[in-house]
């Protein structure tokens, strides 16, 4: 693939940023993409491996070597045709994925792997800006039809198929635009939403209905779509958040990172204040945030909350800092644990590890502290064990908390009620990854509502595999790939 003697020659060379200092002033995308000649050099690195572990890095089982072999050759249009044979929306995975390819690849075990997410967004920027991504409306109608009910990356995935194999597919949504995660739960910077508008775009005259503002569960009954679809699949999100249970934590300076994110993408959108922030303004300018949680929701808040102006940003963690590099005996071709540094953090933010909450501070109605603890990790009887440092106490300056410590599972009130479905250990919808049937009849699950909080790539691929699945149910045989 590619060159034979490309990833000898070539370095690897990543996409580079806009200057701190410039791209905090504003929230649009800061990447510069890379010019032809270095992309088609870059998919010139990628080796004659043998077995592509960036395959089985993948969630959505990119061909990524083929399609870094025509970038190489600079045959774009073919290379965009492999990267949507597997990939919905190249576009959303191209920013905002973490790239488990690249840590599976081989040239990783000396830390120079292929650079696949900028080629991949190279790829469909270039479809897109060519004119080469256009509807793909079927030839017949079924004379079936889905109801989807979240309009995530799951639920566009899936819908996108399902109308493409020729059913009629209605999606819901119960946010006022359509992307779920994508819309409110991403920051511009990361990904604007225009590529998610293009996206409805197209999928439209394919075939797919769009209905925003209406939650199944409460606008909509679930009794209703039984009796006018043919099949429902269940794409909501993981939305229940981890709360935070500590004394003070009922304070109005203590709140979810979601509604904070939501509120500055719905700004940005172009909302007044009054549909943006319907429970009152929550904004970082001026203030000491702490951001409790280290995970890249955590990250975000740390990049909202500099654009917005704040006086100080520190980030918090449990867990204790993972280390710099990782052995690559041990975790190779596996997704590493080891310290990840975002480009939120390097705007401007200080990072704490091994710190546990104790206490907010505050007279009730107006947060001015946290008070923490420091925390050590060590094997015990029952697996990894957490215990005090003792006198290691310790107080930051807050006058916002922002809580980024993930999700429990789906809500259960409302639609999964009605729906009646069964739930696995961990509180998802019960649905195994063959059929992607819950418990109830006619009723399909995929995405963080079936697995838990994951990534966006997870999403699309359990959103086609799902639409696979749908398709035989009804039809009795499928020809829509996995």
């Amino acid at each position: 693939m590619g060159k034979d003697t490309g990833f000898l020659e070539i370095e690897r060379r990543e996409r580079d940023y806009l200057d701190a200092k410039e791209r905090i002033s504003h929230y649009r995308e800061f990447v510069v993409p890379p010019d032809d000649e270095t992309l088609a050099s870059q998919g010139a690195r990628c080796m004659d491996c043998g077995i592509p572990y960036c395959h089985n890095g993948c969630p959505v089982n990119n061909l990524i070597p083929d399609w870094n072999h025509l970038v190489y050759e600079q045959d774009w249009k073919n290379a965009l045709d492999l990267l949507h044979s597997t990939n919905n929306f190249p576009e959303f995975t191209g920013r905002v994925c973490p790239a488990p390819c690249e840590a599976a690849c081989t040239l990783n075990i000396i830390d120079q792997p292929v650079t696949i997410k900028s080629i991949e967004c190279a790829i469909i920027d270039r479809g897109w800006d060519e004119g080469w991504v256009v509807p793909q409306v079927p030839e017949t109608k079924t004379g079936k039809s889905v109801a989807v009910v979240g309009s995530g990356p799951a639920g566009l995935a899936c819908a996108q198929q399902l109308a493409r194999a020729g059913h009629s597919v209605t999606v819901f949504e119960k946010s006022d635009r359509i992307g779920g995660l994508l819309r409110y739960g991403i920051p511009d910077f990361k990904m604007e939403k225009h590529l998610i508008n293009r996206r409805c775009v197209q999928m439209e005259a394919e075939g797919v209905t769009f209905r925003s503002s209406k939650e199944v569960g409460v606008d909509i009954s679930l009794a209703s779509l039984r009796e006018n679809f043919d099949a429902i699949v269940l794409a909501g999100g993981s939305e229940d958040a981890r709360n935070l249970s500590i004394p003070g934590a009922e304070m109005p300076g203590v709140r979810l990172a979601m509604e904070f994110l939501t509120q500055q993408n719905k700004r940005v959108a172009g909302d007044d204040e009054v549909r943006a922030a319907p429970r009152g303004s929550l904004l970082a300018t001026g203030k000491d945030v702490v951001v409790i949680g280290g995970g890249d929701t955590g990250s975000d808040c740390v990049g909202t909350s500099n654009r917005q102006g704040a006086k100080s940003v520190t980030q918090l963690e449990i867990m204790p800092k993972p280390p710099e590099k990782e052995d690559k005996a041990l975790t190779w071709p596996d997704w590493p644990v080891k310290l990840r540094t975002s480009s939120s953090h390097e705007e401007g933010a200080e990072r704490d590890w091994a710190v546990l909450t104790k206490r907010v501070i505050g007279d009730g109605e107006k947060v001015t502290g946290l008070e923490c603890v420091r925390v050590e990790w060590a094997e015990g009887k029952s697996g990894r064990e957490m215990r005090e440092v003792e006198g290691s106490t310790f107080t930051i300056p807050a006058d916002l908390i922002l809580l980024a410590m993930g999700f429990v599972g789906p809500k259960k009130p409302g639609l999964l009620e009605q729906a009646g479905v069964e739930y696995d250990d961990r509180g998802n919808v019960a649905a195994d990854t063959d059929r992607y049937a819950t418990s109830a009849e006619g009723i399909f699950a995929c995405g963080d509502m079936r697995r838990g909080q994951s990534l966006i790539v997870w999403a699309i691929r359990e959103g086609r595999q799902c639409a696979r699945s749908v398709d035989e149910a009804l039809m009795g045989s499928t020809q829509l790939p996995r």
